[in-house]
């Protein structure tokens, strides 16, 4: 069964965006390990906004899912494209069950909270930047009761970044 991984940039203090929706804050200057993992991965889980922030890009010829009730068609992207709606539990488990390499679950914050409220998160990639916003979008906002961890690596930079990997159990 392929592994969803939740890779995400956040601030020290939890946020994924500053108060007024920038990202200007994360660290752009080395690699930080993501083409390590972007050989992992062969699928992407994107919710509408991500999605449409990023322009319908994609990363290369990776399939992404885009979780949507509102959408009706997409623009065409660099990779294969489907629309996911409804009861996203029942057809991640399906996906999950696909032949093929892990999935990045590669935002936003409401379908971070869905797939974690129904378990299906498996890992945490959190590349935590040495920031406090003080406020804007938090990463594990909606997130119903508890989730434990365990703490599988750690990878420090000399910018200050730490990317922190957790198993979910």
């Amino acid at each position: 069964m392929r592994n969803i991984v939740l890779q995400v940039a956040l601030s020290l203090d939890g946020f994924i965006e500053g108060p007024g929706g920038e990202y200007d804050w994360c660290f752009t200057d080395q690699d930080y390990g993501m083409k390590d993992f972007l050989k992992r991965i062969d699928t992407l889980f994107v919710g509408r906004k991500t999605f449409e922030m990023m322009g319908g890009k994609g990363f290369g010829k990776k399939k992404q899912y885009v979780f949507s009730n509102t959408l009706e068609t997409l623009k065409k992207s660099a990779g294969e494209t489907e629309i996911v709606k409804g009861d996203i539990g029942e057809q991640v488990r399906k996906i999950k069950m696909m032949e093929g390499k892990d999935i990045w679950l590669f935002g936003g914050a409401s379908l971070t909270a869905s797939l974690m409220n129904e378990g299906l998160v498996d890992e945490l990639a959190l590349a935590v930047h040495p920031i406090l916003l003080g406020s804007g979008k938090p990463l594990f906002h909606g997130i119903k009761g508890r989730v434990k961890t365990k703490l599988i690596d750690v990878k420090t930079y000399s910018s200050g970044l730490a990317m922190l990997n957790y198993r979910v159990l």
